[in-house]
C-alpha cells in the first residue's frame, strides 16, 4: 500500500462487545480510523470480513528466551510471530532485555512494559529479574517504575527450597512500602503468584493484578472484588503444570503435589473468578519457555474454562484495551485492525486464521 491508499473495510466491524456498537464499514486514512467516507479521488483498497481491534497479549515477554535475555534477530522474530497471529498490542510482563527500538518499527505490535520482574534471591528463574532482598524491594520498584511504561513487575511467589513447596517472596511490609511507591510514581503493580499464600498480603497492599492466580481460592475472591484486581490467569501455561511437577517428584514431592492440585482446579478458578465479576483478560506468558503467537489458544482455554465466547474475545480485544488505556475502533484511533473470515463471535476459533492484519494502517499480514 502507497501512502495515499485508503482501506476500505467492509462487513461486520465489532468496534465493540454490543450489537449496537457493530458497524457495516470504516475507512482507514493516513493510518487512522475513519467512519467517514473519503472524498475526492483516492487509491482505495477494500478488504471484506469481520473486523476486530488487534488482539491484546497481557502477559507477554518479548526479548526473553529460556536461559534470560535474547538478541534483537531473535526478540523482533517473536515480535513477528505475535503480529501475524492478530496480536497487535503486548503488555510485556517482565523482560531483561531493552525493546525501546521496537517502538521506532512501524510494522512490529506496540509494547507497553513492566520493565524487569524484581525477585527475591534464588527464588526465580535464572537471568530472568532483579533477585535482590526486601530492604531493597522500594528502591527496585521505583527504578523499574521509572523504566517501564507504567507497570512494574513483583515475584510473588516461587519455590522456596527449604520448605520445599511454593511460599510467598515478600513479607508483608515490604510489599506496602513497593506498591506504595509505585503508586506515587504513577505506575501499577502486577505479581506472578501460583500459590495462595502471597495473594491476601499482596492485594490489601494494593496490588493492581495478579498473573497467573492459580490460587484464587473462594474465600479469596470477595477480596479481588472488592479492590478491583484484575487476573491474567495463562491458561496455555498452566498447562505445563503437570510436566514441571513430573520434573520435581523426587526432589520436592510436596511441590510437585501442590502444581499438580492447582493445575487440576484451573479452570474452575478462573470460571469462578469472572463470574464473581473479577475482570479477567488474555495473556499468553509467551517467551521463557513457551512460544509466541498463542493469544487464540489463550481466548480458547478461556472459554473451556466457562467464560462466554463474548467475554472472552473481550478479554483480548475492547475490555483489555480499555484496561491498558489504548483504543479500540474508534474514530481517529490508529488503524491496528485484524479481519476474519467468519464471525468469531459464534466461534472464537476463528481467531487462529486471520485473514488480514492492519497495523498503523498499513496491511502487514
Amino acid at each position: 500500500m502507497s501512502d495515499d491508499t485508503v482501506l476500505h473495510v467492509k462487513g461486520r466491524v465489532l468496534a465493540g462487545p454490543g450489537e449496537d456498537q457493530v458497524r457495516d464499514e470504516l475507512w482507514v486514512i493516513d493510518g487512522r480510523v475513519s467512519y467517514d467516507r473519503p472524498t475526492g479521488a483516492r487509491d482505495i483498497r477494500t478488504v471484506t470480513g469481520w473486523a476486530l481491534p488487534g488482539l491484546v497479549d497481557a502477559h507477554c515477554h518479548v526479548g526473553l528466551g529460556a536461559h534470560g535475555p535474547v538478541d534483537a534477530d531473535t526478540a523482533e522474530k517473536q515480535a513477528l510471530t505475535d503480529r501475524d497471529a492478530g496480536t497487535l498490542l503486548i503488555r510485556d510482563a517482565g523482560s531483561p532485555s531493552d525493546t525501546r527500538w521496537v517502538d521506532d518499527r512501524e510494522d512490529l505490535p506496540k509494547i507497553i512494559r513492566a520493565g524487569r520482574h524484581i525477585a527475591r534471591t534464588r527464588r526465580y528463574l535464572r537471568g530472568y529479574a532483579h533477585e535482590i532482598e526486601p530492604a531493597d524491594l522500594v528502591a527496585y520498584v521505583g527504578r523499574e517504575a521509572r523504566r517501564g511504561d507504567g507497570w512494574v513487575k513483583l515475584v510473588g511467589d516461587w519455590i522456596d527450597r527449604e520448605a520445599g513447596d511454593l511460599t510467598a517472596c515478600w513479607p508483608r511490609d515490604a510489599v506496602e512500602a513497593a506498591i506504595g511507591e509505585a503508586h506515587r510514581l504513577g505506575a501499577r503493580v502486577t505479581a506472578h503468584c501460583f500459590a495462595e499464600s502471597s495473594l491476601r498480603d499482596l492485594v490489601e497492599s494494593g496490588i493492581d493484578c495478579v498473573e497467573h492466580a492459580t490460587g484464587l481460592t473462594d474465600d479469596l475472591i470477595p477480596l479481588f472484588v472488592s479492590r478491583g484486581v484484575a487476573i491474567v490467569p495463562t491458561l496455555v501455561n498452566i498447562a505445563t503444570f503437570p510436566r514441571l511437577a513430573a520434573g520435581g517428584e523426587t526432589k520436592y514431592p510436596a511441590w510437585s503435589a501442590h502444581m499438580r492440585r492447582l493445575h487440576a482446579r484451573r479452570y474452575d478458578t478462573v470460571r469462578n473468578a469472572h463470574d464473581a465479576g473479577i475482570p479477567v483478560f488474555v495473556g499468553t506468558d509467551a517467551g521463557g519457555s513457551l512460544p509466541h503467537g498463542l493469544v487464540a489458544a489463550e481466548v480458547a482455554e478461556l472459554v473451556k474454562a466457562g467464560i462466554p465466547p463474548l467475554a472472552a474475545l473481550a478479554a483480548a480485544t475492547w475490555s483489555a484495551r480499555d484496561w491498558l488505556g489504548r483504543p479500540a475502533l474508534t474514530e481517529g484511533a490508529p488503524a491496528d485492525l485484524v479481519v476474519y473470515g467468519q464471525d468469531p463471535r459464534t466461534d472464537v476459533r476463528v481467531l487462529g486464521t486471520p485473514a488480514r492484519v492492519v497495523l498503523n494502517g498499513r496491511i502487514v499480514g
